[in-house]
């Protein structure tokens, strides 16, 4: 087991039951840990505030308080102190609370001592506060106020293992910021499943998700993992999870809550311990109210909330972002962004943010003459007036590109708007197919945004 430094780990036990407190101290001396024992709320602050643990485990309701107070003490204090809390079995809210509050995670009663074990076990395995922002600048460059706020949740969020959901508009980096998480949790080095719910055929779903026994179905000619499996003791993320059909979504919110799957074909259940992550550019709230997404599982990927801003909120940020881009991208080249063509792209919108950001630097190499990118060489696209005419700027059917991306954005959306935004029937119409047009929606970002019925 990795821990936290040399020493033997100390382990703070907060219970007013006796039993239970020997049955603790007994499966955490057998892992090599020191306990220390509190029976009530009182004296788990005292013991907080006198001696140094790494980690505290806390009842939920006892005689003198509740496991909550402890978690906001520690938090108040900046104790760094990972908590987790049991819980009352099936307690969805006790267990919503209390992430929000801080804690690391919790358990349910009564205690599963294998997954007891996991929890101490990922807890002892985060890093310290200075080895917790290594590196931090190197991936979110920027010095906004707006990017700042968002590096601080990032380095919170890291430290628990609540689900957090990811918001923000396409190319905004939401993937990135799931990324940096996993980099600065007790997670970062065991397996990180991405998965585009959105890229997945509906009848596949199950199987893809939870895995399949041989025989299952035709072509089912062996045993195979699912996402949850394959990201067992690591993290899973739900990109696009708005996507997901209604009947996955019940199966969905079941494997998280009881932290078991059963594979297709299967009749028996199997655990997995996995941190889950989501990401979408859509409104979940919308969706919710809309009755296209379930609200019992909004509120259990929604625990914490994460939102990525876009290129258009942190201007400021723009030049760095730019020639950090450039730089990954020019090779041996010496290309540079002339003062000008700096302050075009700080003015510029980028509905596509940092995606699109990286398509008109990559383009601008290619045109810029004598290593020198100029405005010209941006392409940027031209301002649109309220009566969605072209500002100067650019006009008619120059650039090529942006003539021919507008005639194709046209054509999608029409398609989309005839099937009332099904992407499936619409591929049909446009004659592509379901993944060609998802990968032109993307390029040209167009989202449910733009479905104005």
């Amino acid at each position: 087991m990795s821990l936290k430094s040399k020493k033997i780990p100390r382990v703070l036990i907060v219970d007013d039951e006796a039993d239970i407190l020997e049955l603790l101290e007994l499966t955490l001396v057998r892992m090599g840990l020191e306990v220390v024992r509190a029976s009530g709320v009182k004296q788990a602050k005292e013991r907080l505030d006198s001696e140094s643990f790494d980690l505290c485990l806390t009842d939920m309701r006892m005689p003198d308080g509740e496991g909550l107070e402890v978690v906001r003490h520690i938090a108040e204090r900046s104790l760094d102190v990972p908590v987790a809390v049991i819980t009352a079995h099936g307690n969805l809210e006790n267990a919503v609370a209390v992430l929000k509050a801080g804690a690391f995670d919790y358990l349910s009663k009564p205690v599963a001592l294998d997954q007891l074990r996991t929890l101490v076990t990922s807890a002892l395995r985060l890093p310290g506060q200075s080895e917790f922002k290594k590196g931090e600048e190197s991936v979110l460059l920027g010095s906004s106020p707006v990017l700042a706020q968002v590096r601080e949740l990032i380095n919170r969020v890291a430290r628990s293992q609540a689900p957090v959901h990811i918001s923000g508009e396409s190319g905004s980096g939401k993937e990135l910021a799931a990324r940096l998480i996993v980099e600065k949790s007790s997670r970062h080095g065991q397996p990180f499943i991405a998965v585009n719910c959105g890229a997945i055929p509906e009848n596949l779903m199950e199987s893809e998700f939870f895995g399949y026994r041989k025989g299952a179905f035709t072509g089912a000619e062996k045993d195979r993992e699912g996402f949850f499996q394959a990201a067992n003791q690591g993290t899973l993320l739900l990109d696009e999870v708005a996507d997901l059909p209604m009947a996955m979504q019940v199966k969905l919110l079941r494997a998280i809550q009881e932290r078991k799957v059963r594979r297709v074909g299967s009749t028996q259940e199997e655990s997995v311990d996995v941190r889950i992550l989501s990401a979408t550019h859509h409104d979940l709230v919308a969706c919710v109210q809309q009755g296209r997404f379930r609200q019992d599982l909004y509120y259990r990927l929604n625990v914490i909330s994460l939102h990525m801003p876009s290129l258009r909120e942190m201007r400021e940020d723009v030049p760095q972002i730019a020639n950090q881009v450039l730089e990954r991208l020019r090779g041996s080249s010496t290309a540079k962004f002339s003062a000008e063509a700096l302050r075009e792209l700080e003015r510029y919108d980028f509905p596509g943010n940092v995606r699109e950001l990286e398509n008109i630097i990559e383009r601008a190499l290619a045109l810029c003459f004598d290593n020198v990118i100029a405005p010209v060489d941006l392409q940027l696209m031209p301002l649109q007036s309220a009566q969605g005419e072209v500002m100067p700027g650019g006009v008619g059917k120059y650039p090529l590109t942006d003539y021919l991306d507008r005639i194709e954005r046209d054509a999608i959306l029409e398609a989309l708007h005839q099937t009332r935004f099904n992407r499936t029937a619409a591929a049909k119409i446009l004659g592509v197919t379901f993944r060609a047009l998802r990968y032109r929606m993307e390029r040209l970002s167009i989202t449910d945004k733009d479905n104005i019925d």
